[in-house]
């Protein structure tokens, strides 16, 4: 409504008469309380992404562009803009979804608010082409900004949860798959390998679908054997390539590059090779001898030696480790390694995983003073 002034003869004087506003100009209030609210919502949420990357991830690059980000969507954010808000007219402040009560991890928080910010973006962008000649265009560019800093940040996140993961679970076919599964995440594991060479591919994007969403509400990351499209089907954190699946290229080609990689190895020189390829990860095995590669001989010890001097990447132990042999490995040189039976086939899985984060933790907290000696005996 707008007040227009109006001559009273019969009192003689002015009083002032309330109006409609004319269609036009109720479209663009209307357009005006949709732009603020979705400029708040814009930098509520690059806001909510900042604060974790500050001091979540530590991480100034990403901190400055939030920052930036929100910068620039803070200076469309003008003050007729917020005079057309009108909170207690607004019936959307009264709906809610029960998915906006809880967050499972940090990474559902993230994505949550990255898609409200997007979809926020997408809005202004829109009807800021009835607001303003440039509105438009600065937002569509924005948009593209916070996809590119969403895959940067994800891309980091899921690096630096492998780094801190040492106890990798490979899963064989089970009948209590999900449940095992679950049972090692509760001991603390945090990273695991979805590997079935024999259901159905209906079965397996079923089983992949859940095994997914069960290791990102416990804040793991969760990898697929070989099938780079089972991994895209069900948003996964990367696959696993063994020495007969495709170029790392390819896969990266379609994954984008910002997913782990690993790929199987047997020798120094398949070693090698996966590095330059440019793999995330690589597996060091089988160790001993595993019914899991079955007809593939043992490479020992001993590669698993050369790996610890000469790996510059995260890499895994594998083959055939369990809780009775785990200590040769480690003393070898081994800070990682990955297990499938030893937890699949467990009574009592959280247990097992437990004892063997125990003993990794113990391993690297050694290493860490002995590193330190060496650096203040030469300082």
């Amino acid at each position: 409504m707008k007040q227009a002034d109006c001559y009273d003869e019969s009192n003689n004087g002015v009083v002032v008469m309330v109006e409609p506003y004319s269609q036009k100009e109720q479209v663009q209030q209307v357009v005006l309380r949709i732009l603020d609210a979705n400029l708040d919502r814009t930098r509520e949420g690059l806001r909510i992404i900042e604060e974790w990357c500050r001091f979540g991830l530590n991480n100034s690059d990403f901190t400055r562009e939030c920052k930036h980000l929100r910068q620039e969507v803070a200076k469309w954010h003008t003050a007729d803009l917020r005079a057309a808000r009108d909170t207690p007219g607004d019936t959307g402040t009264e709906l809610t979804h029960p998915q906006e009560e809880q967050r499972e991890s940090i990474k559902s928080l993230l994505q949550a608010n990255f898609c409200r910010v997007e979809e926020a973006v997408r809005v202004i962008e829109e009807y800021g082409k009835l607001y303003s000649s440039g509105m438009g265009k600065t937002f569509k560019q924005i948009r593209y900004r916070v996809y590119t800093l969403e895959s940067k940040l994800m891309g980091f996140a899921r690096y630096q949860q492998l780094l801190r993961s040492h106890l990798y679970l490979v899963t064989s076919p089970s009948e209590n798959l999900l449940e095992t599964v679950e049972a090692a995440l509760k001991g603390g594991l945090t990273l695991v390998q979805y590997r079935e060479k024999t259901a159905d591919d209906s079965v397996r994007l079923e089983q992949a679908r859940k095994l997914c969403q069960l290791c990102h509400a416990y804040d793991a990351l969760f990898l697929v054997n070989d099938r780079i499209d089972l991994a895209l089907a069900v948003d996964a954190d990367g696959v696993h390539l063994g020495q007969q699946d495709m170029p790392i290229s390819i896969a990266r080609d379609l994954l984008g590059p910002y997913r782990v990689i690993g790929r199987s190895t047997t020798n120094s020189d398949e070693m090698q090779r996966a590095i330059t390829e440019g793999a995330d990860y690589v597996g060091v095995g089988p160790v001993y001898e595993t019914p899991t590669k079955e007809g593939k001989p043992a490479v020992g010890l001993q590669y698993v030696s050369y790996a610890a001097k000469n790996c510059p990447i995260p890499w895994f132990a594998i083959g055939g480790i369990d809780p009775n042999n785990l200590n040769d490995v480690v003393e070898i040189g081994a800070s990682r390694v990955a297990v499938v039976r030893s937890i699949m086939q467990a009574e009592q899985p959280t247990l097992v995983t437990q004892y063997f984060l125990s003993q990794l933790h113990h391993v690297q907290t050694v290493n860490s003073k002995s590193n330190k000696s060496k650096v203040y005996e030469q300082s």
